[in-house]
């Protein structure tokens, strides 16, 4: 009697072939191809096909090793997967389980950095018209970069070399490592919200240069996203000169290296006194011809007054002499004695008027050459003040501090009289 042939169910020839490829595949390869059919599950997990010309492979990636692909997959891109082929014996098919995964001729993190940039220039984080300008005279910076590197040193020398006013608040974080694009964002957003009591007028964030693997958390988004939402005004101080970070184009001013963040942040102090000296010559030369034009304006008044004055007293003695030919013409020699009181009566209101009138000019006049004094800066000097000038550095001297041994001083002194003196002790 012939034997009676073995019957399997299905999940065991799904076992079978499992373990004829577990026994005949190695247990890891790479396999090379294209994306097709990408799906990326809300569980995290990803379903996708990898083809050639010829064939396509299904394949898995889960989401705990998907976490760790640092690009945007997407169907077309040519990519290198490590992993192993398995049976899905409930599907009744074999896959590829795809471990980890590379872009095919260009580095992972280079292919995610280009993405990311492309990203965020379409939604407009990069437009000149959003950067805030940096202010001119900042009191309060704060720097935030790491407490251990080299940055920090170089940042805070190049500030206090240009701007020794000003005031520095540290903030550490770290700059590299899982995590720290995170660190730097929370600690971006912390100062924006505290910003009302710490009053900072601009941010510096940075570190050194590095490979980039060692810049990858300047080129994450979340970072990218916290300075483009400050209201404080960000500089990126991200690596050496040839290292360009999205941090670098999302911010509102980018030096190339940490020293020069310091000289980008803070105007040169030598340049402010400069350009003060100016402004204080220019106000002087308008004073001056202030006080010309005023004095030209005084003269003008008064020859005007005694125009005035002049013309009165003609028509007052007109107005007498019609008034005496009026008298003459009716010979009133019997009202000639009470006419004669009238007339001193005009006479009198006549010179009383003029006198009013020249007390009242002669008080203009002395209110205009009071006011005239007190625009004079250097009035005081006829008060037995004087003003001392230190050459050297072009200002007054106000304290001892304006001064050191050996400075050669200026003394100016009423009428324009000046003394040269020498500092011998303090």
């Amino acid at each position: 009697m012939q034997d009676k042939a073995k019957i399997y169910t299905v999940s065991q020839v799904n076992s079978l072939i499992k373990g004829i490829l577990q026994n005949q595949l190695p247990a890891r390869m790479v396999v090379a191809g294209q994306i097709s059919d990408w799906r990326h599950h809300q569980n995290g997990h990803c379903y996708f096909l990898l083809k050639d010309d010829s064939a396509q492979l299904p394949c898995v990636m889960w989401s705990s090793n998907f976490s760790n692909v640092p690009f945007e997959v997407e169907n077309g891109l040519a990519v290198v997967a490590k992993g192993y082929v398995d049976v899905y014996i409930p599907g009744g098919k074999y896959q590829f389980y795809a471990e980890s995964m590379q872009p095919e001729g260009v580095g992972a993190l280079q292919l995610a950095f280009e993405q990311m940039v492309k990203k965020l220039r379409t939604q407009g984080l990069f437009d000149e018209t959003h950067k805030k300008p940096l202010p001119p005279y900042p009191e309060k910076i704060g720097i935030l970069t790491s407490e251990s590197g080299a940055a920090l040193q170089d940042i805070k020398k190049s500030i206090f070399d240009r701007w020794p006013c000003a005031k520095l608040l540290f903030y550490p974080v770290p700059v590299q490592g899982e995590g720290a694009a995170k660190k730097i964002a929370a600690a971006l957003g912390d100062i924006n919200r505290r910003n009302r009591q710490l009053k900072i007028d601009v941010l510096i964030v940075g570190r050194g240069g590095g490979s980039m693997e060692d810049l990858r958390a300047f080129n994450e988004e979340v970072l990218a996203r916290a300075i483009y939402g400050s209201k404080i005004p960000v500089i990126s101080a991200v690596g050496h000169e040839i290292d360009t970070t999205i941090a670098d184009l999302v911010a509102d001013a980018r030096a190339s290296t940490p020293t020069k963040a310091g000289v980008i942040a803070v105007p040169d102090m030598y340049e402010v006194l400069e350009q003060l000296t100016g402004i204080e010559t220019t106000l002087s030369d308008r004073i001056k011809t202030k006080l010309r034009d005023r004095q030209q304006q005084l003269d003008e008044f008064g020859i005007r007054i005694v125009s005035a004055i002049k013309g009165l007293l003609i028509e007052a003695k007109d107005r007498l002499h019609d008034i005496y030919d009026s008298i003459i013409r009716i010979e009133p020699h019997r009202l000639l004695g009470r006419k004669t009181v009238d007339l001193n009566n005009w006479e009198n209101r006549a010179s009383a008027a003029m006198r009013a009138i020249i007390n009242k000019c002669g008080m203009q006049l002395t209110a205009q050459k009071n006011r005239l004094a007190g625009l004079n800066p250097k009035s005081v000097l006829q008060r037995g003040y004087s003003i001392t000038t230190n050459p050297k550095t072009g200002l007054l001297v106000r304290s001892t501090t304006d001064v050191r041994l050996g400075d050669l001083l200026i003394t100016e002194l009423a009428d324009e009289n000046l003394i040269e003196s020498k500092v011998t002790k303090k």
